[in-house]
């Protein structure tokens, strides 16, 4: 590698980019392993061109000096042109950088972005960057972008603006089920929709309520509140159990109960796809699937 790719980067472009100065300028300096990272960033975009043809190379605006480095040490090894393009980073509402390094990133990936859980970054965003991230991230002509603003300023607490940005992103990224399938759980989790946690389906449950406990349970003659949440071990055996429910503290389906001996009830405690979505207290869900009903 260093008698490769080392002798072909120069040491004065290296240390020339601005976040390499920066970083020999703070208080914590620079270890070798930071200087030597755009080296090896170079030396996978001449891989990538070795093997698989690769000219492009794609990244944010910080990643200038890398994609720098890349460039220089093909061009030099190969007399290929291959092209760097970075793009505006995008940022939280504090200015903080998104993505996988920071713990925030938003995928295209189902399995670690839901439908849902997209549509909900989207519908989030404060009134001065929505703007911006429809003619960023949508397909709108600028001038219905220019009609929503406009709509927007006489009816703010409508959110409109949001809404529609998180309707086409979700839509484009997962297309019409993923859009539906995120309507569906935002009536379920803030609307307490039992039409929409009736319609929701296995996989849509299980994103939807991810830190969620799951049991399955035989539903028995008489069975009340109480049995249910004792036997899904969503609370305490005793009087202290007892008086999480009469305090308020447990729903079923979205629906507060606060009597332990109610019985369970088939379209209200008990879905017709066969689920009981059991919460204690605020965040503690716990999914139940009903067997043999």
């Amino acid at each position: 590698f260093l008698g490769g790719a080392g002798g072909q980067l120069r040491m004065g472009s290296l240390l020339s980019r601005q976040s390499c100065q920066a970083r020999l300028r703070s208080a914590e300096g620079m270890s070798l392993a930071e200087f030597l990272y755009p080296a090896l960033q170079a030396y996978d975009f001449l891989h990538l061109h070795r093997h698989h043809g690769c000219r492009v190379q794609l990244g944010g605006a910080d990643q200038m000096g890398n994609i720098m480095s890349g460039y220089e040490l093909v061009t030099r090894m190969t007399g290929t042109d291959v092209f760097g393009i970075t793009v505006p980073l995008i940022t939280s509402t504090t200015g903080d950088k998104l993505g996988k390094t920071a713990g925030n990133a938003v995928w295209l990936n189902r399995d670690k972005t839901s439908p849902f859980e997209l549509y909900q970054f989207f519908v989030r965003q404060q009134d001065n960057i929505v703007e911006k991230y429809l003619k960023l991230f949508t397909f709108l002509p600028l001038e219905e972008i220019d009609h929503i603003m406009a709509m927007h300023a006489k009816e703010p607490e409508k959110w409109g603006p949001q809404k529609r940005l998180a309707a086409e992103v979700t839509k484009l990224v997962h297309g019409r089920e993923g859009l539906e399938s995120a309507k569906r759980c935002t009536k379920a989790l803030y609307y307490s929709s039992l039409e929409a946690l009736e319609a929701m389906s296995d996989e849509e449950l299980q994103e939807l309520f991810r830190q969620a406990s799951s049991a399955e349970l035989m539903l028995e003659p008489g069975m009340n509140v109480l049995d249910l949440c004792r036997k899904a071990n969503a609370i305490p055996d005793g009087p202290s159990g007892y008086r999480k429910i009469t305090d308020g503290g447990v729903s079923i389906n979205g629906i507060r109960v606060t009597n332990p001996e109610t019985v369970l009830i088939h379209g209200q405690h008990i879905l017709k796809n066969g689920v009981s979505l059991l919460r204690i207290g605020k965040k503690n869900y716990y999914i139940i699937k009903w067997l043999q009903l």
